[in-house]
């Protein structure tokens, strides 16, 4: 596995992440925990160094710090903080005293002596974003936590902390089919000198072909909320689906492949924490690294996808006014 540097610092990844989330949360029952870590574990030994979960996911720490344990010195972990009680529901908490306690409790939780990169999940209208900034640099200092990030945040956030602590990288979804990060937050990113952790890089399971208009997810599902994903909207964005398929063919390779390897192909600071429950999907995100798209193969790719008008937001409107604080 191709290996990246997130910005200016000695943080190195692997260009292909795992987002650990949907295994406790968010897209329907938990994986059973046997197979959850049999899935890290396999994808540790394909060369992923780069794992990701939060307090706010669940059990989900305590699974990778479980299956992440006999390898703890080869990878990379990130948790986040920012949420009352690890509650996504219940509004954010970054008070400094909160930051503290998550970082204690994650790496009891991680059984860990150190937290890779800290991120803070969502902008806290209420705590100003030096106090966060600086309370995380005392966690650094103290060497419980190496590296800070954000998750969601604006431009005029993201400077102001940078320059209270050094950023490692900026966390926020981006794909073929949400490239709202390209009009301000990745030239303030190269500016500053930090990378890009996309999350959602195939469209919350979109952009992988495997949902239509007739899909049902459970009812415990988030997609069940997101706009982008009711029924006509579905039906609507196919045509991404169609054409993404088309491409993919062409280059002998899956829709998941190329929409992962289009994102790498946009900036070497860039890495992706794509999610799956499944260890044929885990392989084939991995396989990504190994399609390389040519400058002229990533221009058609846009020119074909700019004739496209995607349908529905991209969260409901009490979460999308927690993003781009």
């Amino acid at each position: 596995m191709k290996q990246r540097q997130l910005g200016n610092t000695d943080l190195r990844v692997s260009a292909i992440g795992l987002g650990c989330m949907g295994l406790s949360y968010g897209y329907g029952p938990a994986t059973d925990k046997q197979d959850a870590i049999k899935l890290i574990h396999a994808a540790v030994e394909q060369g992923v160094t780069f794992f990701d979960t939060a307090e706010a996911y669940g059990p989900n720490e305590e699974l990778a710090g479980e299956a992440l344990a006999p390898y703890r010195d080869k990878v990379v972990i990130a948790t986040k903080f920012g949420f009352k009680n690890g509650d996504s529901t219940a509004g954010q908490d970054s008070r400094p005293e909160r930051i503290r306690q998550v970082a204690e409790t994650s790496l009891k939780r991680l059984k860990t002596d150190r937290i890779d990169l800290f991120y803070q999940h969502r902008v806290d209208p209420d705590v100003p974003i030096e106090d966060v900034a600086g309370t995380v640099k005392d966690l650094i200092r103290q060497g419980k936590v190496k590296h800070f990030g954000l998750s969601e945040a604006g431009v005029a956030t993201i400077r102001r902390a940078h320059a209270v602590q050094p950023i490692a990288a900026l966390q926020s979804e981006y794909s073929l089919w949400w490239r709202e990060p390209e009009k301000e937050i990745l030239p303030a990113l190269e500016e500053l000198g930090i990378g890009f952790v996309s999350f959602s890089p195939l469209g919350k399971g979109f952009l992988t072909g495997a949902i239509n208009e007739n899909t049902q997810f459970d009812s415990k599902d988030f997609r069940n909320i997101v706009p982008r994903f009711a029924e006509e909207a579905r039906k609507a964005n196919q045509a991404l689906v169609d054409l993404l398929g088309d491409i993919a063919a062409s280059k002998h390779a899956t829709r998941a492949q190329i929409a992962l390897a289009w994102l790498l192909a946009q900036k070497p600071w860039i890495v992706q924490i794509p999610g799956t429950t499944k260890l044929h999907r885990l392989e084939e995100n991995i396989g990504a690294a190994n399609v390389e798209l040519t400058p002229d193969e990533v221009n058609n790719i846009d020119a074909a996808f700019s004739h496209i008008n995607i349908q529905g937001d991209r969260y409901p409107a009490p979460l999308q006014a927690r993003v781009g604080r």
